[in-house]
């Protein structure tokens, strides 16, 4: 049997797992918009779906939220765990699948980490180094 010739790099999620994770994007995007949740913790809730991950087989996705400008409370993550089936259900009839998958909800912490890795880049001590790195390689 012949090898498949791939560009993808070992463990980075293959083309399939980003189409339909980025899909399943969409869905949940879409389905927070319309707040159509029985859950008065959901119903008002601004959440953003900033990224989803597919695991190889496209049974478990994990879904990167985050509030508009802020974190996303404790009380709205247990709410979205009780309302795992509804959203599960509501992705499954949007996104043509095998099988629906099992969402798992995780904070974000992207924008705070790059706001932190900002604040560091701007202390006297490493501005002086890099501009010391910069005179050295002549940029």
């Amino acid at each position: 049997m012949a090898k498949r010739h791939t560009d993808t790099p070992p463990g980075a999620p293959s083309q399939r797992q980003l189409r339909v994770a980025e899909e399943v994007r969409h869905a949940l995007a879409a389905i927070f918009e319309r707040g159509d949740f029985r859950d008065p913790e959901l119903a008002n809730a601004r959440i953003t779906v900033t990224e989803v991950r597919a695991s190889p087989d496209l049974r478990h996705m994990t879904a990167f939220i985050s509030g508009l400008g802020k974190d996303v409370p404790p009380e709205q993550f247990l709410a979205l765990k009780r309302a795992h089936a509804f959203l599960r259900g509501q992705v499954a009839k949007n996104v043509r699948l095998k099988f629906a998958p099992e969402l798992h909800f995780q904070p974000d912490s992207a924008l705070d980490y790059a706001m932190k890795i900002d604040q560091l880049m701007r202390q006297p001590q490493v501005v002086r180094d890099l501009s010391k790195e910069d005179d050295r390689t002549g940029g």
